[in-house]
């Protein structure tokens, strides 16, 4: 049962949420709160001391900092033993751990001991050949990293052979090279309306202009795709065709046939940025199973393995392809690099990697029935695999407001300007839910997020 704990914040003349943690180190340390009880939940308490919502749950959450509490998913928030707390911190240790970023799009981190043991294993077991391992080696890959390689694409339905494939330093360094093989600086490429922000850039380098087309709910229309190549003669379409980034859309099989066709009948080479494939159980079939012909693959790592690998397979139409491609990556970054490479070849043959996608998906699915429990459904839009949403701010919300204010509660998200290619942006957010956190952080934060869309935008600008 929970406590009825209603504390007096008058007393510590501070914020209403930082004298929430202080009246709650304050009860521990004097016996008032004992370990493991059970407090309020954050809008019991909110009614109980005439707060709102949001104040109360960033309280809770400095208090979460400071080793006061712990929340259980399901169970709700408790005291936690002084002593114990002490005892986990252990010592401080030197590391590159930051603050959770909620607007990074990462997948969700394994936390599963069996499988960090494992990963962890290998990575140790790759120290055995690290002297090969700090040396130059060729563009593209050994024999035996493609072979991997073409195994995890053929798990995809994609069958290639290895001089149509390059190992690439990351899906950015695959896709800069493609640009740079099928167009020239002034030509125009096609791309979602709402895309991938990356491409943006990488076509502003290129010196090319990227045309959005218009969407709806499914990806790109067909019919405006062909109006486009009638009026802009484009050299190349790109897509991130399965749960795109940000609006989570997913081509139906019929649509990229449609679109193939139009790309056929006016010779434009498609460029499939597959980033999500493996972390969907029944994906599509792929354009580069459909028509491998005009197709340039790029499958990374980064968002299901982890985007700290650095690695992606490039896929070309043709070895023809292939060949001044791989020059000009090789000139651009030398290599991708060994260890990375010999680590991920290591995780597709002994299958860790498909562990790792495992938790993945289902982590990801877990953190989205979250989500959907608690967000407005009329705002919120997502693929039951994806650990980003797409967020459709309510009347009276600009995409600015929402995110700068947010940013002050711990509510990462991305306003629609940077993925917005032609025309007004729309007064939407992306709202990531993998990287290091848990799930009670998810459910923290999206209960204020709920919160703050449920209310009104001139009384949330006052506490988020």
């Amino acid at each position: 049962m929970a406590s009825v704990w209603t504390p007096d914040l008058k007393r510590w003349g501070k914020p209403h949420y930082l004298a929430i943690a202080e009246a709650l180190a304050d009860d521990i340390r004097t016996g008032r709160l004992s370990p493991g009880m059970r407090l309020p939940t954050q809008r019991a308490l909110a009614e109980a001391i005439g707060l709102n919502f949001t104040t109360v749950s960033r309280g809770y959450v400095e208090a979460h900092k400071r080793g006061l509490i712990e929340g259980r998913v399901g169970q709700g928030t408790f005291v936690v033993d002084p002593a114990r707390s002490a005892r986990s911190a252990g010592p401080a240790r030197p590391g590159r751990v930051g603050p959770v970023d909620f607007t990074m799009n990462l997948p969700p981190e394994p936390d599963q001991p069996a499988l960090q043991a494992r990963m962890r294993t290998s990575f140790a077991e790759l120290s055995g050949d690290l002297a090969n391992l700090l040396r130059y080696q060729g563009f593209g890959g050994t024999d035996d990293d493609k072979e991997a390689a073409l195994r995890w694409l053929r798990g995809r339905g994609i069958v290639a052979t290895r001089e149509r494939l390059l190992i690439c330093p990351g899906g950015h360094s695959a896709l800069f090279g493609v640009l740079g093989q099928v167009a020239r600086a002034g030509d125009t490429i096609c791309a979602e309306r709402i895309t991938y922000p990356g491409i943006r850039t990488m076509a502003a380098h290129r010196g090319l202009r990227l045309l959005g087309l218009p969407m709806d709910r499914h990806g790109i229309d067909p019919d405006a795709f062909a109006a486009a190549c009638t009026k802009a003669a484009p050299k190349a379409l790109y897509l991130n065709p399965l749960l795109q980034n940000p609006t989570t859309a997913t081509l139906s099989r019929s649509r990229r046939e449609a679109i193939i066709a139009v790309a056929r009948r006016y010779a434009v080479t498609i460029i499939e940025d597959d980033a999500y494939a493996r972390i969907c159980p029944t994906p599509p079939p792929s354009f580069a199973e459909l028509a491998p012909e005009i197709t340039y693959y790029v499958a990374g790592l980064a968002k299901c393995l982890g985007a700290g690998l650095r690695l992606a397979y490039l896929v070309a139409p043709s070895a023809r392809a292939a060949l001044p491609l791989g020059g000009a990556l090789r000139a651009a970054t030398v290599m991708a690099s060994p260890i990375a490479t010999a680590l991920t070849t290591r995780w597709i043959n002994d299958g860790t990697a498909e562990a790792i996608v495992q938790f993945v998906r289902d982590e990801s699915a877990a953190r989205q029935r979250i989500a959907a429990s608690l967000l407005p459904p009329e705002t919120y839009t997502a693929d039951a695999h994806a650990f980003h949403a797409w967020i459709t701010l309510p009347a009276g919300w600009t995409r600015s407001a929402f995110a700068s204010q947010g940013r002050s509660a711990g509510l990462g998200v991305v306003a629609s300007d940077p993925f917005c290619v032609t025309g007004a942006p729309p007064e939407a957010v992306r709202l990531c839910l993998g990287g290091p956190s848990t799930r009670q952080q998810i459910t923290n934060r999206l209960e204020r997020l709920a919160h703050a869309l449920e209310g009104s935008p001139a009384l949330a600008s006052s506490y988020i």
